[in-house]
């Protein structure tokens, strides 16, 4: 039973609901069901997949598989940390997952449940289906058959894959800016995009850097509801990802911070140039003001007014001190 060939039974909330044999093979199931396949088929497991349940159909399926109450309670709720926890004969795991829409970074949840021959994942807010992984895990029966741990294994791979071309589109976005970066002049839209990847990366990291917690409890687990090492292999490759995604994270919100830091030092010099070129203009339009003005405050006693070269020569004192001080600034590099 394909995605788009759920069973009309179903409510609008459960996007899947399918049975695994023994042998990796789907089966259609219907929530009333569950229990007899549970009792039945002691070789195969459940995948329940949800998408904002109704708490009616939470409190259904607490009471076909025996979930606790505190692990239902977090799931009514889109608001759990990344974290993994052990309820008797069942984990419970929550994780968050991203989308990008627009330019801006959206998340949502993702919380599972496994179980010893069910996993049932639930989905929050803004979150990519599942069935592209259930179709890949489908066209590898054996590992199938290893059971819902392996379920669990692909739902994480998916979500942590998903971080990945994320990371690589803000790295793609960063290249792009640095001719604006390296600019002298200032724009505000620059500081404005770079304080936006980086406030995204930020909150991408707070998802990422907890999930690396989970990843590694599931890896050194010694639960019986992971009973196999090779499971274990993969959620190694998982926890390897997840690190790879983390650090790269890391790395873009430190090019990011000097990037910004760079843009506003080249402002600040670019600035700093105007300012030794305004005043050294300034200085040449003193020098000739000040002399000038000597000769406006109606002095009768000044015997210059009364030499014959006293005019043309005042004109070439002007023209000396604006040419000695127009060499002394081209000097400094002030002009």
């Amino acid at each position: 039973m394909a995605e788009n060939e759920r069973s009309a039974s179903l409510p609008d909330c459960v996007v899947n609901c399918i049975r695994y044999d023994g042998r990796g093979q789907r089966h259609a199931l219907d929530l009333d069901a569950i229990s007899d396949v549970l009792a039945n088929d002691p070789d195969g497991f459940v995948w329940l997949g949800l998408y904002e349940p109704e708490d009616t159909v939470l409190d259904k399926l607490q009471e076909e598989f025996g979930l606790h109450d505190l692990a239902i309670e977090d799931a009514h709720k889109a608001h759990q940390r990344p974290k993994i926890e052990a309820y008797g004969n069942s984990l419970f795991v929550a994780v968050n997952t991203a989308q990008v829409i627009g330019e801006r970074i959206v998340y949502g949840e993702t919380h599972a449940f496994l179980g010893p021959r069910f996993l049932i994942t639930v989905r929050h807010g803004a979150s990519l289906s599942y069935a592209p992984v259930r179709a890949r895990v489908e066209r590898e029966p054996e590992l199938l058959a290893l059971g819902a741990s392996y379920g669990l294994y692909a739902v994480l791979d998916y979500i942590v894959d998903n971080y990945l071309p994320i990371a690589q589109q803000f790295k793609d976005t960063l290249l792009l800016l640095e001719k604006d970066v390296f600019s002298d002049t200032y724009r505000r839209e620059t500081i404005v995009r770079l304080y936006d990847l980086k406030r995204e990366l930020t909150y991408m990291r707070m998802s990422v850097a907890p999930l690396q917690d989970v990843l590694s409890q599931l890896v050194r687990t010694s639960s019986p509801l992971i009973p196999d090492e090779e499971v274990r292999l993969y959620f190694r490759d998982v926890l390897d990802h997840a690190v790879r995604v983390n650090d790269s994270i890391d790395a873009l919100r430190d090019m990011l911070g000097t990037a910004l830091s760079v843009n506003l030092s080249l402002v600040t010099l670019a600035q700093g140039e105007t300012v030794k070129k305004l005043g050294a203009w300034a200085a040449l339009l003193a020098a000739p003001t000040l002399i000038a003005s000597w000769y406006g405050m109606n002095f009768h006693g000044m015997p210059e007014l009364d030499e014959r070269y006293a005019y043309p020569l005042l004109i070439g004192v002007v023209a000396v001190t604006c040419g000695l001080l127009y060499r002394l600034f081209k000097r400094a590099r002030w002009l």
